[in-house]
């Protein structure tokens, strides 16, 4: 009867590492394909999200400056375009 508690024993061991030993396995195959994977888009000329938010900020200043500078033109040229009268 104890022999038989020691072969299962064993077994649950060996079962144990392989199954710890797979684990790491997979554990270096994704941390070496996730290097590959930003290898790969770091040669890509992709741009940070902050970056990009930066960018994004600064085209919305400009388009609101240009809409200011815009309505400030309009208003001149109507000005302009009023006749003036002699008094």
């Amino acid at each position: 009867m104890q022999s038989d508690n020691k072969i299962f024993d064993d077994f649950a061991k060996l079962l144990n590492g392989a199954a710890g030993t797979l684990a790491g396995v997979g554990r270096e195959a994704e941390a070496g394909a996730r290097a590959r994977a930003r290898e790969w888009i770091g040669g890509l000329d992709f741009v940070s999200r902050d970056e990009f938010d930066a960018v994004k900020a600064m085209a919305a200043a400009a388009r609101d400056d240009a809409d200011a500078l815009r309505a400030r033109l309009d208003a001149l040229e109507a000005k302009l375009a009023t006749p003036k009268t002699e008094g």
